[in-house]
């Protein structure tokens, strides 16, 4: 199982890479292994303010439908263009494939999500 050491990571398998106030996510290696083959990303939350914990879309894979949770709170800048034809690339590249960009409303709420050792322990 792949585990960046560069980035964060949610409860919900979600990572979230830093970059000034602007968080990129996307979900695990681990979390895409355990869906299976993704078929489908329903993300409708362009522009719009979440919080952390609400949920920002859909992964739907050949046996089940995930819901993807915000991992910290903000406004969804853009969703991934590339995934709407491929979503498949999810499963190829979990780090690579990102689902969302977040401008952050309250970066300290990063403090809360675990580094790769720590997301490593719950993966097990």
């Amino acid at each position: 199982m792949n585990i960046p050491t560069n980035l964060k990571y949610s409860n919900d398998h979600e990572w979230v890479k830093v970059d000034g106030n602007i968080a990129t996510i996307g979900i695990t290696d681990y979390a895409q292994s355990q869906l299976g083959d993704i078929v489908f990303l329903d993300i409708q939350t362009e522009g719009e303010d979440l919080k952390e914990g609400e949920i920002f879309g859909n992964i739907e894979a050949v046996k089940t439908v995930a819901e993807a949770h915000m991992p910290v709170s903000g406004k969804v800048t853009e969703v991934n263009p590339d995934l709407e034809g491929a979503p498949e690339s999810v499963n190829k590249d979990p780090y690579g494939a990102w689902l969302i960009k977040v401008e952050m409303s309250d970066p300290k709420e990063l403090d809360k999500l675990m580094d790769a050792s720590a997301y490593e322990a719950i993966c097990k």
